[in-house]
């Protein structure tokens, strides 16, 4: 039975896990004005491994981070704990945009991992942190010819996978709904709590001699004679350089709007379940499970044998971001629907955990740099919910661009090149309306993309969920 308690306090499980408190992660909120080397806009996960970075490349800096909420309020709070191996959104979307960087891209991607797995456990950050792969699931037989395809693709580039079909899948999480599976190891993805995560790097950043200022919203950014200024309704931080890393709330800063999109994605938790019901349809993995459909649901077993679903639904509320759009019945009842048609023998399984939260999409599906005016400082957003791990790397070029200008990595085409831009309102809502509802009908086809989709496709523009 649901805990009608906990049902209508915790609606992120995450909070429901932590217990510490997080006023002891910051100062409180900015009380007059404070000066540093670098200001950081934004405690999630860039903001935070960003301090973490520059505190290691240059340990004499005086960094201050400010936060409008409390560490790791936005996404990096509220996601699934996927945390991948990939920085591009996956290799597919490396071969798209960045060809001859793909393997490249890759190789970035799994040593970023490799390195964030070493930080966690050498820096004892408890994290409920398991070292599992993913699996991608073809959800028709398009899909699956599609998966079978793209494995050929992986195997021409020498990138460890293994490719699974009906019977095997049914070894490993049984549904009627899978066609085949691509499944990538423990280089390509390990599972999380991501607010511990939060939590814990604010922690290492703090005993680093980073400022943490909480409740103190970034309102403008000024140019200074010698550097930037911040403003907030608290007071203001000087600094010689600044980073913004505040992703899908990126709003406040108008320069930034053109290159990205907050949509919001929905999930939820279960209540704990008999590990002998779910060891009835095959789910003994810890591991993530991704669905290859445009509108997609992610899915895993925590540690505790709660189960987490999320997914399918991206909802762009023509820009606006906040707490009102963090629940949405109709939305829970549909997710609710799904999983109940895809583990029927699950069916009666209570979610008293649901929420939502704002991710920051680009229109090639990657994080993307800039640098304010007069190299006063960087931006970083556009993770498109691949931001757990993209975080630690991105952060990490954003650092080095401030103090190793001359670093190889700062080279890359997906470094130096910009997405194309999202037009102004109101082709912006609607652009995306279309897009919405052609990928919706490439799902309901299969998957077979229309000529709008092929159109975008050669473009290379993409959005979905």
């Amino acid at each position: 039975m649901t805990d009608p308690t906990t049902a209508t306090t915790a609606r992120n499980y995450w909070e429901h896990t932590v217990r510490d408190d997080a006023t002891a992660l910051d100062e409180g909120a900015l009380r007059g004005p404070v000066s540093a080397d670098v200001v950081v806009v934004g405690a999630g996960f860039t903001g935070l491994w960003a301090a973490i970075h520059l505190s290691e490349l240059d340990p004499s800096s005086r960094i201050v981070i400010i936060e409008q909420a409390e560490v790791g309020h936005g996404a990096s709070g509220r996601n699934g704990g996927f945390c991948s191996g990939d920085v591009t959104h996956g290799f597919a979307n490396s071969l798209k945009h960045f060809p001859k960087e793909a393997r490249e891209l890759h190789d970035i991607g799994r040593d970023n991992l490799r390195r964030i797995v070493d930080f966690i456990r050498e820096n004892n950050i408890d994290c409920d942190l398991q070292v599992e792969g993913t699996t991608q699931l073809a959800t028709s037989e398009f899909e699956a010819k599609e998966l079978r395809d793209f494995s050929r693709q992986l195997a021409d580039y020498g990138v460890a996978h293994t490719v699974a079909e009906p019977d095997d899948l049914n070894e490993v999480i049984r549904s009627s709904r899978w066609r085949a599976g691509i499944t990538q190891g423990t280089e390509a993805a390990v599972m999380l709590n991501p607010l511990k995560l939060a939590r814990g790097l604010a922690r290492v950043a703090r005993s680093r001699g980073v400022q943490i200022f909480r409740d103190t919203p970034a309102l403008a950014l000024r140019e200074t004679a010698d550097g930037v200024q911040i403003d907030t309704p608290v007071g203001h931080v000087d600094a010689r350089q600044v980073i913004v890393a505040t992703s899908a709330y990126s709003g406040w800063l108008p320069s930034l709007r053109k290159w990205f999109v907050p949509v919001y994605d929905y999930l939820m938790v279960s209540e704990p379940v008999d590990p002998e019901r779910l060891d009835a349809v095959g789910w003994r993995s810890l591991g993530g499970f991704i669905e290859a459909s445009n509108q997609f649901h992610y899915f895993r077993r925590l540690p505790d044998n709660r189960l987490l679903w999320g997914g399918y639904d991206a909802v762009y509320y023509k820009g606006k971001v906040g707490s009102r759009f963090d629940h949405r019945p109709e939305i829970f009842e549909g997710l609710r629907a799904r999983f109940a048609d895809t583990f029927p023998e699950l069916a009666d399984v209570d979610f008293p955990f649901q929420w939502g939260g704002a991710i920051d999409t680009t229109t090639r599906f990657t994080v993307t740099f800039g640098h304010l005016p007069r190299r006063r400082g960087v931006f970083v957003l556009g993770y498109t919910g691949h931001g757990v791990g993209a975080t630690h790397w991105a952060a990490e070029i954003a650092a080095r661009s401030l103090v190793d200008p001359g670093n190889e990595q700062l080279k890359l085409r997906m470094v130096r090149s910009r997405p194309i831009p999202f037009p102004p309102e109101p082709l912006r809502s609607i652009g995306i309306r279309v897009m919405q509802h052609e990928l919706a009908k490439a799902d309901r086809r299969g998957g077979r993309r229309g000529p709008i989709l092929k159109l975008l496709d050669a473009m290379k523009i993409g959005f979905d969920s």
